[in-house]
């Protein structure tokens, strides 16, 4: 079985609801956080896979078609190739923010789904996320979870931005192989 860590985007990647940006509709308002191309490279290193987990509810909302969206990824992805850090692939959901679905984090069917697909061991993989419905998903998965931000009870731990939650990360696989 393989290993990955799944990050939810807005807020651990890029800046959102900055003064520069509010929300990412369009490529030139995707702004990396800084160090997230060194902890995604790092990542790369310890693990099979990386993947992006990410509501999207604008689609839903009519504020963004998903052929932008597509367009912002493939940025993201791109620009992050050009670092030598990999994202291995990104799901998302585009259901309304009260839609009930599935996919919708706190629920964890996007999580579940790349799992089956990659054959991943979910117990041994880990959710980042800066939202309490980040780390329910990874918890419903069974998942690890990091916290991105500055508390939440139920994360496995709380890191102040990407690059200190993958120092966290990799000292806790290298623990766990005790």
């Amino acid at each position: 079985m393989k290993r990955a860590v799944f990050l939810d985007r807005d807020g651990v990647i890029n800046e959102v609801l900055t003064d520069r940006v509010k929300f990412v509709n369009e490529p030139n308002q995707f702004y990396f956080l800084p160090g997230v191309e060194e902890a995604i490279k790092s990542l790369n290193e310890y693990f099979d896979y990386v993947f992006v987990v990410t509501n999207q509810g604008g689609i839903g909302l009519g504020y963004m078609k998903e052929k932008q969206l597509h367009k912002i990824h493939d940025y993201m992805v791109a620009e992050l190739e050009k670092k030598g850090a990999t994202i291995h692939e990104v799901v998302y959901c585009p259901h309304k923010p009260k839609a009930g679905c599935e996919c919708r984090k706190p629920n964890s069917k996007m999580i579940l789904d790349l799992g089956e697909k990659h054959k991943i061991d979910l117990e041994k993989s880990y959710m980042v996320g800066d939202t309490d419905t980040d780390i329910q998903a990874g918890e419903k998965a069974g998942t690890r979870t990091v916290f991105i931000g500055e508390s939440d009870p139920l994360a496995n731990a709380v890191c102040p931005n990407l690059k200190e939650a993958v120092q966290w990360i990799i000292r806790d696989i290298k623990n766990h192989k005790k």
